[in-house]
């Protein structure tokens, strides 16, 4: 049984797994009387760190990989700031226009909105299609009219793992999130965007790990 650094749930996955292989999703959720949604994020750890695999149409198997829990264990201590991406950050008083040309010009799916140094928001391709479609004039209307607001933003620390910001992209089902640092000023707080993780950051991480296991 790998226990390093796993839920008490993820090990009655693989128990199951083990036991039933191959077993779809659906199942393992009536055993343990969760829904699908709720296994999601343990299912991705599972087989981003190969204990589990998966096969299409087929369901879980278990790996039985004598190095999973060294793998896990890696992970778990790589930080944001250790794959963290530069961000792309729009002022809240530029128009969706400029914003639009940020986005596909730094080819990312995602900007973030500061004001005065400090985040208020983020904006998405589908934010910027709605706003598009709703025929707005892109050249009049500025970006905070159509971005996400806070608190209404998930974001992350420097010092979280690698592995707590996979479940959180899973959990949350966002493409990527601002990694950021808290910035007193008297009795308030601010955000400042230092960084940006996103799906890509996480695939990168596990296709080296994949990599470096087959050398």
């Amino acid at each position: 049984m790998v226990k390093i650094g796993l839920s008490s749930r993820q090990e009655k996955i693989i128990n199951i797994v083990k036991e039933n292989q191959p077993i779809t999703s659906e199942n393992i959720g009536k055993i343990l009387n969760v829904t699908r949604a709720t296994l999601r994020p343990d299912l991705a750890i599972l087989t981003m760190t190969g204990i589990l695999d998966a096969r299409p149409k087929v369901g879980y198997f278990y790996s039985g990989q004598n190095s999973a829990s060294m793998k896990l264990d890696y992970i778990k201590n790589i930080r944001v700031k250790d794959i963290m991406s530069i961000p792309i950050l729009v002022d809240e008083k530029d128009s969706v226009y400029e914003g639009v040309t940020k986005l596909f010009l730094e080819d990312v799916g995602t900007i973030f909105v500061i004001s005065k140094g400090h985040l208020v928001g983020v904006a998405s391709r589908k934010d910027f299609l709605r706003a598009i479609i709703g025929g707005i004039d892109m050249h009049k209307v500025p970006i905070n009219f159509i971005m996400t607001r806070m608190p209404n933003i998930i974001t992350v620390s420097q010092e979280e793992s690698a592995i707590m910001v996979a479940m959180k992209l899973i959990e949350h089902e966002v493409d990527s999130m601002p990694v950021v640092d808290t910035i007193k000023d008297g009795d308030k707080e601010y955000l400042k965007v230092v960084g940006r993780i996103s799906k890509t950051n996480i695939t990168r991480l596990f296709a080296e790990l994949k990599s470096n296991k087959e050398d």
